[in-house]
């Protein structure tokens, strides 16, 4: 195994979606057709798949964030609805997770133990 590399979210509306994310990650994307949108998140892929029968809530994923509460209130500004609220796992370690307009669930993870490896 090589480590996480692509999160793909299924929405039913791409356009829309593009946007939000946009919003969410601070960040456009660098591959944009009408059967996928990429986005770089810190070296990870984040795509986003037209599926019109999107049901989310089968998958939580973590993206890392320097600072959990502001992340989370940011996702529930820009229309994202609550999941878990942040809450302390041990140590330092904290996690949230939200619904994005899609049903699907955005985990947001503060860990400041984990170091990325540069040998993946």
């Amino acid at each position: 195994m090589l480590g996480l590399r692509t999160t793909i979210y299924r929405v039913n509306e791409l356009n829309e979606a593009k946007s939000w994310y946009s919003k969410a990650f601070g960040v456009e994307p660098y591959f944009d057709e009408p059967f996928y949108v990429g986005f770089n998140i810190g070296g990870y892929e984040l795509g986003l798949h037209p599926d019109a029968s999107s049901k989310g809530d089968n998958v939580v994923v973590y993206w890392g964030v320097e600072d959990i509460q502001k992340s989370y209130r940011h996702l529930l500004k820009i229309g994202a609805a609550k999941h878990q609220e942040p809450t302390n796992v041990g140590g330092e370690l904290m996690v949230a997770s939200v619904h994005d307009p899609w049903n699907n669930i955005i985990g947001i993870i503060y860990n400041p133990d984990f170091k990325r490896s540069n040998n993946l």
